[in-house]
């Protein structure tokens, strides 16, 4: 028997969908049929586009909750309801703690932690008043499971973003199912300035026991099937989307003379 995942009639919000992983999503959602708003501070050099269809963009700084509140009153204003939020923004700069300011790093829990928290309480105001409720995902990162050196204040935000979920997932539920993917290194527009050139690229895909990294469709699927009925009693859950992980280093010093 044949699934076909169609989220035909359904509004999607992808925060930071303009590009990279979240455009990936973006595409992912326009081709089981949703309608997507993206949303960035900046508009993009060109729209999000997949299976001849358009995501809408609408810009906002998702740090300031009065600017959050307003653009998810749009959305269902403009659109009659609200059915997923993917809280895809974010990222770092690589840098040392001791490197940076405290007031740096606060910046990077803002936009990781704060920033997310700030959407899903609007959205949530949108959802639990909806039939049907609502579904919201956050993307988190396996910086949030392990050390994370170069990026201490990036994994800590997304370490702190998969327990909110699990908390958000009690509290809303039964109207609002709450999940978190968590991503390993994913092949984007800016690889090279983490992992050099493609034989950069390809080295460390090699790493990977699946051995390539992520590509954004691969991200787009996996919120796919969260969102759909098919994940209908999937909540509170946190779903590893990195190719098997990361080697264990003592494997190769334990091989290393053999």
């Amino acid at each position: 028997m044949s699934v076909t995942i169609d989220l035909s009639g359904s509004v999607a919000v992808v925060t930071g969908g303009t590009r990279g992983v979240g455009a990936g999503i973006a595409r992912a959602l326009l081709e089981a049929g949703a309608e997507v708003v993206t949303c960035a501070r900046r508009e993009p050099e060109k729209p999000v586009e997949a299976a001849g269809r358009t995501a809408r963009f609408l810009p906002v700084d998702l740090r300031d909750p009065a600017a959050v509140s307003a653009f998810f009153t749009r959305v269902r204003r403009d659109h009659g309801r609200l059915d997923l939020l993917v809280n895809n923004a974010g990222g770092t700069p690589f840098r040392k703690l001791a490197d940076g300011t405290a007031e740096q790093q606060a910046r990077v829990l803002e936009l990781n932690l704060v920033a997310p928290l700030t959407a899903s309480l609007a959205a949530y105001e949108v959802m639990r008043e909806q039939p049907g409720g609502g579904s919201i995902i956050m993307i988190g990162s396996v910086s949030g499971t392990r050390p994370s050196p170069g990026s201490a204040a990036y994994g800590a935000a997304k370490a702190g973003l998969d327990n909110l979920a699990r908390s958000m997932a009690v509290e809303w539920a039964p109207a609002v199912r709450v999940n978190t993917l968590v991503l390993g290194m994913v092949r984007t527009e800016l690889s090279h300035l983490h992992y050099g050139d493609e034989a950069g690229v390809d080295a460390v895909g090699r790493t990977v026991p699946l051995g390539r990294l992520a590509e954004p469709s691969d991200v787009g699927d996996a919120c796919v099937l969260l969102a759909s009925r098919q994940a209908g009693y999937v909540s509170g859950a946190s779903l590893y989307v990195h190719g098997g992980g990361e080697r264990p280093a003592f494997l190769d010093a334990a091989t290393a003379n053999h």
